[in-house]
């Protein structure tokens, strides 16, 4: 038997208040909503108690702790791992009875930084030393000349990081030091986390949990049986750690010319390979909104695992016992090591194994733009054929780093397709050093046939949403298959009934073999489910034409929209993001009659109040 559903109460406010507080929380995650509704409860305290509660039939909120008797966990989280491990550390706070309050960088309101007891931070650097976009108003409020001085904090931080890139952890080292400048009492070094985040995460916690207890066991005691800030959530059935064999339904090119006919038909010679890939979810309860992303645990090429093992001379069926797990050499670089990603650790490894000293110079401090051009152009392979080195097997397993799923942005609403997921993928191929080389997920997911299966689960991404308000205008840019969520959100909008306009801005190089979903666009515009196509193909003219370009041509436009409350959404690489910033920062600057530091702000308000959204990688 199932509880009654609460019973929402006539709502006392005006309807001037009640749009204010649909803006205020449109965008927030869970973890922001639930501390927000503490931070209104609080408020409340100060009141009279009302003759209606808002909701009948729930508990209400105890008032919440005070700065010096609780714990704040903030988390940046780019693609979920720093939010997943923020929300363990939470958790095991809580069960051990202290007050804690989880909080998304860009819900954490700044003005409390000043009174902050306890503070831990989980972070993950973005690229080549960047903050996730959810953390970018924190960390550049910590870093400049507003942030106050902390004499009575005592912090933490914990990095989250691909050692593949030069400023490995960068991010989070330089809020810990900051945070030090300012005052703050450091409880114990900043972690920094490679792929493999719990063999650094879990004891940092551990020992940070112990810090918790310490600082606050005054106040654990009554607090223990408080009602927690969160609701308990049920583990999902299928998640990063136990993945969903998902049925293949349909692996269709949707580049080039090998496919016409097709419903996504497209015309000119062959050159990128960009599939449109159709998975089923049937029976397995997985849930995920536009916005949302795929995880996909792949198994690296046959034939890369064999060209590691014919240059290292090893016999793929050597067993390897690795973790309290035993298996064949060949099946440890198949299915459970990075093979195409390599990581500054391995490398320091190899230098000392090859004796090479050109590599050992590229590890020193001031080469970290050399070691960036190399961790980026080449692979293990390349490594292990440029600098000879003897590997046994137990040493190869043991210094490389574990195999990480890779994220897919999703390409389609449920709403729409059902217990389907939907993705477009760019299968990586190319020349270099003599060798063909291959992307490992998306050459995993290019050569799956009808009937087999990929082990999928479905990674949340709340920063990226549709706009709650259906009436809201949304403009969206997605060159290249950065397109995909704009899909989704095209079709979720129309399967709504969604009022406001949609515009779409897309990029690649060739009109005639790279626009991407081509018939579905021109169908969507003559239906009205997409009101505006903006088109920049970059290589069908002498002058290079991208999405940025087409952004200031229609800057008049862009500042209008986004005058009129309209939501602006990137996807695809980091450096076109950067560019589409730029761009929209001379726009505002232009047409907003405001200097570069007014566009910034201009920007930054839209960041807050979730109107101005990136999912760049």
């Amino acid at each position: 038997m199932t509880a009654a559903s609460p019973t929402l109460a006539p709502s006392p406010l005006p309807d001037e208040r009640k749009a204010l507080l649909a803006r205020v929380v449109e965008g927030l995650d869970g973890a922001s909503l639930w501390w927000l509704s503490g931070y209104a409860a609080g408020l409340a305290q100060a009141h009279a108690a009302p003759h209606l509660a808002l909701l009948q039939g729930l508990p209400q909120p105890s008032a919440p702790a005070q700065a010096g008797q609780r714990l704040t966990v903030v988390y940046g989280s780019q693609t979920g791992n720093a939010k997943r491990t923020a929300e363990k550390l939470a958790h095991d706070a809580e069960a051990a009875g202290l007050a804690v309050r989880l909080l998304r960088a860009d819900a954490y309101p700044q003005r409390e930084l000043a009174s902050e007891r306890l503070l831990y931070i989980v972070i993950s650097t973005q690229g080549e030393g960047d903050p996730p976009d959810d953390a970018i108003g924190l960390v550049e409020y910590i870093a400049g000349k507003r942030a106050p001085k902390l004499p009575e904090l005592k912090y933490a931080v914990l990095g989250l990081g691909d050692s593949s890139y030069a400023d490995f952890c960068g991010i989070g080292r330089r809020l810990d030091a900051r945070l030090a400048e300012l005052g703050g009492q450091r409880l114990l070094p900043a972690g920094e986390a490679d792929l493999d985040i719990e063999t650094v995460a879990a004891p940092w916690r551990e020992q940070a949990l112990g810090h918790a207890r310490e600082l606050l066991k005054s106040a654990a005691a009554p607090l223990a049986t408080v009602t927690p800030l969160r609701p308990a959530a049920a583990a999902p059935a299928w998640s990063h750690d136990k993945p969903f064999a998902a049925e293949l339904l349909l692996n269709q090119r949707i580049s080039g010319r090998d496919f016409k006919g097709s419903r996504f038909q497209q015309y000119g010679p062959a050159s990128k390979d960009v599939r449109h890939i159709e998975l089923s979810l049937e029976g397995s309860g997985l849930h995920y909104e536009p916005g949302d992303a795929l995880g996909v645990r792949h198994r690296n090429p046959a034939s890369l695992v064999d060209a590691v093992l014919q240059t290292l001379q090893l016999d793929g069926d050597t067993a390897v016992s690795e973790a309290g797990d035993t298996l064949p050499l060949r099946e440890w670089l198949a299915a459970r090591r990075e093979l195409t990603k390599l990581s500054r650790p391995f490398l320091a490894n190899h230098a000392a194994q090859s004796r090479a000293d050109e590599l050992n110079a590229l590890l020193a401090p001031d080469r970290n733009a050399e070691l960036a051009a190399l961790l980026n152009s080449h692979q293990l392979i390349d490594v292990l054929r440029r600098w000879p080195a003897g590997w046994d097997a137990q040493a190869l397993v043991a210094a490389l780093r574990p195999l990480t799923p890779r994220l897919y942005s999703i390409a389609c609403s449920r709403k729409r397709v059902g217990e389907e997921v939907h993705l477009t993928v760019d299968v990586l191929g190319y020349q270099a050093f003599g060798h063909p080389h291959t992307g490992a997920a998306s050459g995993f997911l290019a050569a799956l046939e009808e009937g087999a299966s990929a082990p999928v689960y479905i990674e949340v991404n709340e920063r990226f949403r549709v706009p709650a308000d259906a009436s809201r205008d949304i403009i969206m840019v997605g060159p290249g298959t950065g397109v995909a969520p704009f899909r989704s959100f095209v079709q979720e909008r129309a399967e709504t009934g969604a009022s406001g306009r949609n515009w779409l801005l897309f990029g690649a190089q060739h009109f005639n073999r790279d626009f991407l979903y081509q018939t579905e666009w021109q169908d969507a515009l003559r239906s009205g489910e997409l009101h505006r196509l903006d088109l920049a193909f970059s290589r069908d003219q002498p002058e290079k034409i991208y999405v940025q370009d087409r952004l200031r041509e229609r800057g008049r436009d862009v500042y209008d929209w986004l005058q009129s409350g309209a939501h602006f959404y990137v996807c695809g690489a980091i450096a076109m993001g950067k560019d589409v910033h730029a761009a929209l920062t001379d726009i505002v600057s232009q047409h907003g009659g405001v200097d570069a530091d007014g566009a910034a702000e201009y920007l930054a308000s839209l960041q807050r109040e979730g109107r101005y959204a990136r999912d760049v990688y």
